[in-house]
């Protein structure tokens, strides 16, 4: 039977065991959350977002979550610089011209602020003078930094970005830093 873990990935955590790269590094990485041996990311997510990150010590089951072929959806909230309107939000249902190419259909809305939301450490940028406003977006891709480019790509840059889901497996109850078995 197949380990699968949920994790809740705080910002400023690296999505990987060990910090190699850089010698004497303080970056914070899974192996300062999760002592379960065996266990790999089925996927990534980048320093600076946070979310639900899905670990297994299976590495089919780790290839068909991750692996775009499988078109396995995630689903991101992004607190975006602006308010976007209809046409924005259009424009990234139909997909966006990346320079690496026109990312899939999108499922993508208009949020309220996601209920429950942890506050981020260290808090967003503010500017009084621009409103900062939230959407939910659901790829089936899995391109490097791919939501936040495309938001940008519309006009609305990603501030704050949290994974809430993929699959059929949610953020539900898990605080950040915090794990469980699924």
């Amino acid at each position: 039977m197949a380990r699968l873990i949920l994790f809740n990935k705080p910002f400023g955590v690296l999505s990987q065991f060990t910090d190699a790269g850089t010698a004497g590094s303080m970056r914070k990485t899974l192996s300062d959350f999760i002592t379960v041996p065996g266990v790999y990311a089925a996927g990534r997510l980048d320093q600076d977002s946070e979310g639900l990150l899905v670990l297994t010590d299976d590495g089919q089951l780790q290839n068909r979550i991750s692996d775009p072929k499988f078109k396995q959806p995630k689903t991101y909230w992004a607190q975006v610089e602006g308010v976007p309107d209809e046409a924005a939000l259009q424009a990234l249902a139909q997909g966006v011209t990346l320079k690496d190419g026109l990312t899939a259909p999108a499922k993508a809305e208009a949020i309220a602020e996601p209920e429950n939301l942890w506050p981020r450490d260290p808090p967003i940028r503010v500017r009084k003078s621009v409103p900062d406003s939230w959407i939910s977006l659901t790829i089936t891709e899995g391109r490097n930094r791919q939501v936040r480019r495309m938001t940008a790509a519309i006009g609305y840059p990603t501030l704050r970005l949290i994974r809430a889901q993929v699959g059929d497996w949610t953020l539900d109850g898990l605080a950040p830093g915090a794990w469980r078995q699924a």
